[in-house]
């Protein structure tokens, strides 16, 4: 490890915030350098400040503590994610012998010097009781290798010399802040200190002095501890080959099972669902077939911070079994197991602490599974991509410490009060769900107009989407759109056949192995031809046939064993086609194939229902889309429709407005509420419905 440190970078951010004062630049700029290099730090965790003199309203110069807000995260931390707080207020509580959660939160609110700022970090008393301007704290993977230990004092110590202070391990607040101060109070010449089981402190009069020491202390920790286990992988290793086939099936029905066994219903009503994330790295998979695998699962988090994102244990899986009943039995035992000594130590610590806190959910966060690596849950693809990023450093850090000593986590009842912590429960988010969080949507035919209409809608909701076409230009230029609102996260895209069972079948247990599983089916591809009956061709039938009805079968079907490993319902919305009551001329093969369509998924809604999977129908018409993201489907058909009736584009929009009840122009947003609606819980009582979204054709009402 090096220091990255560039002057003339750290200049350029200077001139770049011009507007804010340099010494709070230079700690925006050593404040991303920490958080880009994830040995350091991961996900909003550590933290860091600078101590100014500014100017109040009153125009009184005052001395302000400007640290990172609460699990905002380090690597691309704008200047206003520093909250400002009175400094002499901050320093008059270290007289306090005790300082009560909720107090010391309501203390650190008061004296914000913006009240729109964000929540301060947790660590807020003990930066503000040391003097020094500059402050940095990270749970850097090198030190944490060394603090988790049962000799973790003289280890530390043999490591990074006579200038850092080792200390024992505190739980963050007034008490560790007061320790700190004292230390530094009894040798004002140490560089660092050292906290076990929770990180390590560096700090300097100016942001490069404060910066380069963390680098020279985790050196020291790094060189020690190569020193100690030269065969050891250091740092993250390479992912390695693709994981085989074999694997991909097998973990994708492990997610399955375990994500349908955890889903739950919140206190209102509302199902919640996990994504999964899966880690599949050599030394990972090597960790996991380890003697010691079930004992690194049960040994706790690194450090406090890890614990809301993680919990405090994983959940071990020695196999996974070839059958589905083996595998839901082992999966149902393993969690029931998990969530009964999670509900244990909560009522034993509140029993023992003598105080009520609202029990979180108790289900498990990371799963360490024998032969594949480690799978991580999150409620959203960031919380559980986050957990599965801290879980690969936690065992590789555990499988660290075990080659120089014996690894030693905090105390559970430690972990305990940081999971129920009031200032770490902030981080993270309380608002009320979007309604299909957690969800993972499957889109066939998504590189179109009205895949890009439901896309949005089921986002917007919460869901992940599984985009699939077999027009890669069309799903590029879907995605591309869908990325410039929501970002990269929320997405996946797929190229397949849906005319091809073995391709969808495939495509279904990559969509699992990458997200964890699927809740929602949106069966869209299709495709039509234009031709009256004698001037058909066989061979275009046949193709109109196997993608609108064969596709739509196919896709239903590859999607049943998947819905059963789950044991959650789910729902399947076809988007079949107005034509179905109100065939038009010479648009045989493309009626007849969704009547057929149509009447495969009312019988899927039949059989269904006995494992809670609802099949609706939504049945569009006249949705043409834009320029960036044209209808397929009017591209293919609209030239014919306007030459018949002297139209041009416009003219052809407009007759098919005038021509439904409402007069509206059908778009591909309607398509898309409409999906949302049936397949979320307001539809939980309907199953087998035909949902018109065409403005009002008399001739198609559903009958």
């Amino acid at each position: 490890m090096k220091s990255p440190f560039d002057p003339q970078e750290a200049q350029n951010i200077v001139s770049r915030y011009s507007n804010i004062p340099p010494e709070l630049a230079l700690r925006v700029y050593t404040s991303r350098l920490i958080g880009g290099d994830p040995s350091l730090v991961l996900h909003g965790g550590g933290n860091t400040s600078v101590k100014l003199r500014v100017k109040n309203v009153a125009g009184e110069e005052q001395d302000v503590l400007y640290i990172k807000g609460s699990g905002l995260d380090l690597a691309d931390i704008e200047p206003g994610g520093f909250v400002g707080l009175e400094l002499e207020p901050l320093r008059k509580l270290k007289n306090l012998p005790a300082l009560s959660d909720e107090e010391m939160e309501n203390q650190l609110q008061i004296h914000k010097i913006r009240s729109s700022s964000p929540d301060p970090s947790v660590e807020v008393l003990l930066h503000a009781f040391l003097p020094h301007r500059y402050i940095d704290h990270t749970h850097a993977d090198f030190i944490l290798a060394l603090t988790n230990q049962k000799k973790w004092k003289g280890l530390l110590e043999e490591a990074l010399g006579a200038k850092a202070a080792i200390l024992p391990y505190d739980p963050p607040g007034l008490s560790l802040a007061k320790v700190v101060s004292e230390a530094f109070g009894k040798d004002p010449a140490i560089e660092a200190i050292v906290v076990a089981q929770h990180g390590i402190f560096t700090f300097g009069e100016d942001a490069r002095t404060a910066y380069e020491r963390m680098i020279e202390y985790v050196e020291r920790a790094e060189a020690f501890l190569k020193a100690k286990a030269p065969r050891r992988i250091i740092g993250i290793p390479p992912t390695g080959s693709p994981p085989p086939k074999e694997l991909i099936s097998a973990v994708a029905r492990l997610n399955q099972a375990i994500r349908g066994t955890c889903a739950f219903r919140s206190p209102g009503g509302l199902r919640r669902k996990f994504f999964a994330e899966v880690r599949t790295a050599d030394d990972l998979v090597e960790a996991s077939l380890s003697p010691s695998a079930a004992r690194w699962c049960s040994s706790g988090v690194l450090t406090p911070d890890h614990v809301i994102r993680t919990k405090n244990k994983w959940v071990f899986s020695p196999e996974i079994p070839p059958d589905d009943s083996g595998l839901k039995k082992i999966v149902k035992e393993k969690i029931d197991a998990y969530v009964q000594d999670y509900d244990q130590g909560f009522a034993e610590q509140n029993r023992f602490k003598g105080r009520e806190r609202e029990k979180l959910d108790p289900y498990p966060r990371v799963f360490l599974v024998a032969g594949a690596g480690i799978i991580a849950l999150g409620f959203t693809r960031r919380e559980a991509r986050i957990a599965a990023d801290i879980a690969e450093h936690t065992l590789r850090v555990k499988l660290l410490a075990d080659e120089v000593g014996e690894y030693a986590p905090i105390s559970e009842s430690h972990a305990w009060d940081m999971e129920y912590w009031l200032p770490q429960q902030k981080k993270l988010t309380r608002i009320a769900p979007p309604r299909l969080q957690g969800h993972v949507a499957v889109i066939t035919g998504a590189g179109g107009a009205i895949g890009l209409g439901i896309a949005d809608c089921l986002m917007a909701e919460g869901a992940a989407v599984a985009l699939s076409d077999i027009d890669e230009a069309g799903l590029r230029k879907v995605r591309a759109a869908l990325v410039k609102k929501y970002g990269e996260g929320q997405m996946e895209s797929f190229l397949f056949d849906v005319t091809d069972y073995g391709a969808v079948e495939k495509a279904f247990q990559e969509i699992s192995w990458r997200l964890g599983g699927i809740d929602v089916l949106v069966p869209n591809a299709g495709v039509a031809h234009v031709a009256r009956v004698e001037d058909l061709d066989p061979k275009k039938f046949d193709q109109v046939i196997a993608v609108n009805l064969k596709g739509t079968f196919n896709i239903i079907k590859a999607a049943i064993p998947v819905f059963r490993r789950q044991g959650t319902g789910g729902s399947v919305v076809v988007i079949s086609s107005k034509n179905v009551f109100d065939p038009g001329a010479a648009f045989g093969a493309y009626s007849a194939s969704k009547a057929g369509a149509h009447q495969i998924s009312k019988i899927a809604a039949l059989e269904l229902a006995e494992i809670g999977v609802r099949v609706n129908l939504v049945n569009p018409d006249a949705v043409f889309g834009d320029e960036e993201v044209p209808s397929k489907l009017w591209e293919l058909i609209g030239p014919d429709r306007m030459k018949s009736r002297g139209l041009d584009p416009q003219g052809l929009k407009e007759y098919y407005r005038q021509r439904n009840l409402l007069k509206v122009s059908v778009t591909a947003e309607h398509v898309g509420q409409a999906v949302v609606f049936l397949a979320s819980e307001a539809s939980s009582a309907t199953t087998g419905a035909t949902l018109p979204v065409d403005g009002g054709i008399p001739a198609a009402f559903p009958r």
